[in-house]
């Protein structure tokens, strides 16, 4: 993956989603998976070998094209160390998600705080993080595609992307909530949704998930930090 991730979501937001009883809150399921006991360091070489031989895989041929002996083989590791750490490659698979989600959270919403939206200083910052979100979908976009597919029929993956948006818009709500009025920005929450949604669905265009996009990068990151900025600061 373009960025290593240590894959723990201890710094992100607390949610105030309500949930069932006996149901995972978003943290948790994105919160890292129990790595193995790495004894030696070749163990630790081998895994991480592993997840990306894996992600460059799914990132070139889609989930269902992917098999465990190729994934093995790329890692240059035998099918038997595959799965010493891995049940199936639906289980690596959802390793990546979860990473790829996780590190997505990192380099665009964690790092949003009041003090950097004071001033002139504010634009710079929206621009910025749509920026960051457009070059971690774009780094591998059949990869993001993947996991929208993915999220339509596979249980698991569509509960990664739920805690994702979850946690990204409990973050932003607070964020809203501190440094705007209620008197410019009566609802918090559903402004951070629409902020959300609108971002997310510009990087996936961009990505071409649902066809070639009618515009590039440039007019897109322009428009949507324009419409941001308007939204939080209409005057």
């Amino acid at each position: 993956m373009r960025r290593r991730v240590k894959g723990n979501v201890e710094g992100m937001a607390s949610t105030r989603a309500k949930t069932k009883a006996g149901a995972r809150c978003p943290e948790d399921i994105l919160r890292a998976t129990k790595e193995p006991d790495f004894r030696q360091e070749r163990s630790r070489r081998s895994y991480l070998a592993l997840i990306e031989a894996a992600t460059d895989l799914f990132s070139k041929d889609g989930y269902d094209s992917v098999g465990t002996p190729e994934i093995a083989q790329r890692a240059g590791v035998s099918v038997g160390t595959f799965y010493r750490y891995f049940d199936d490659k639906h289980e690596v698979y959802l390793e990546i998600a979860r990473r790829s989600m996780v590190a997505a959270y990192a380099e665009t919403i964690e790092g949003l705080t009041p003090a950097r939206f004071e001033g002139l200083a504010r634009r710079e910052t929206i621009e910025h993080t749509v920026t960051l979100l457009f070059e971690h979908v774009l780094d591998r976009p059949r990869l993001s595609r993947s996991f929208s597919e993915m999220s339509l029929r596979d249980p698991q993956v569509a509960e990664l992307r739920r805690a994702f948006e979850q946690i990204s818009v409990s973050r932003l709500t607070e964020l809203i909530s501190t440094i705007i009025p209620r008197d410019i920005v009566a609802d918090p929450e559903a402004t951070a949704w629409v902020i959300y949604g609108s971002a997310m669905q510009c990087a996936y265009g961009l990505a071409e998930h649902l066809g070639p996009a009618p515009i590039d990068s440039v007019r897109a990151k322009k428009a949507l930090t324009d419409f941001i900025e308007r939204a939080l600061f209409p005057t």
